[in-house]
């Protein structure tokens, strides 16, 4: 498999181990972690205190905005789910983003970042929103003079880097903020790690559902997905029967400039899900049964009954984590 290129017809293909060991609802032991197709968040990361620290505040610095009235937190609020529950983010002077904005939870644990994958990690993908003027149009300039006025920045950047307020520095500060924003402890993980009634019987049964169908061949690992590319319309064309195409949509096409790149995505993590609504890159549905029901037609090439997709939901619910100790959905 070739480097950063989408991985084919993996979503058609079962792999599923749920084929070869007993139904999750009839087990009364462990899960064998090395079995499955999906791992439990940390508990906690090993990060710079100082660092997160500062992030934490620049991640809530207007002033990395044009006219100081946006901050990365305005389109990833961390009350909802990391995201904004709109179907695309407003920017500098009411401009309207081109495609949904994604959750920053979890965000350090995808292989690559935005939709298209077109940055390698967190702080290349932090240049993105601060020059787009859909986003906080600023300019690195303007940032890094604001930053330098400021009564403790200067000092504080000087004591963590010794390079003073940078492009780098800057980066690299919100980067290791956002990295810090782990949601563990879902009751899908404490299932994984061993409390075997974390999850209800229904939750089990979507779960074992979600690998024999071969949802768990694109959405797996600790982040439930984010690790991988795929064509959004394995099966049937997704894009011919919505209409309205736009240059958002051609996904991983706008990077590379490949054909067999057109409409492929970074695979979105499916962690706390039920909390950011609506649905997709292009935000088409509201509801998680709407976007099964979209998954299994387009990726899978089945329709699914109304029952199968009630367990798929109540799985994908039991993914909901912590943000510091407390449940995300009571925030």
């Amino acid at each position: 498999m070739t480097p950063g290129r989408p991985m084919r017809l993996l979503s058609v293909i079962v792999v599923s181990v749920s084929l070869i060991f007993p139904a999750l609802g009839q087990q009364t032991g462990q899960v064998n972690l090395e079995s499955e197709p999906l791992q439990p968040l940390p508990q906690k990361l090993t990060l710079d205190p100082a660092k997160v620290s500062l992030g934490h505040d620049l991640f809530f610095d207007t002033r990395l905005s044009k006219d100081s009235s946006l901050s990365c937190g305005s389109c990833h609020d961390l009350k909802l789910g990391g995201a904004d529950g709109k179907a695309v983010s407003k920017g500098m002077g009411g401009e309207m983003g081109e495609i949904n904005t994604p959750t920053v939870f979890n965000s350090g644990f995808n292989f690559v970042q935005f939709w298209d994958g077109r940055a390698e990690n967190l702080q290349s993908q932090m240049a993105g929103p601060i020059n787009n003027p859909a986003e906080l149009g600023a300019s690195w300039k303007s940032v890094i003079e604001r930053l330098q006025a400021d009564s403790e920045y200067p000092e504080r950047f000087e004591k963590i880097y010794g390079t003073g307020i940078t492009q780098v520095t800057i980066q690299d500060a919100i980067a290791t903020y956002e990295r810090s924003l782990i949601t563990p402890n879902a009751r899908f993980d404490r299932f994984l790690n061993g409390n075997m009634n974390a999850i209800s019987k229904e939750e089990k049964e979507g779960y074992a559902l979600f690998k024999s169908l071969g949802c768990s061949a694109c959405h797996q690992g600790r982040n439930v997905g984010g690790n991988m590319f795929q064509k959004f319309g394995v099966m049937r064309d997704y894009f011919a029967q919505r209409g309205n195409v736009t240059k958002s949509d051609y996904g991983r096409f706008n990077v590379t400039g490949h054909e067999e790149d057109r409409y492929v995505f970074k695979v979105p993590s499916l962690r706390n899900i039920e909390l950011t609504s609506p649905y997709f890159h292009d935000a088409s549905v509201d509801t998680l049964d709407a976007a099964v029901e979209i998954m299994a037609y387009y990726q899978l090439g089945r329709r699914i009954s109304t029952g199968d997709r009630k367990r798929l939901v109540a799985f994908l619910k039991s993914l909901t984590g912590e943000f510091q100790g407390k449940p995300l959905w009571q925030r």
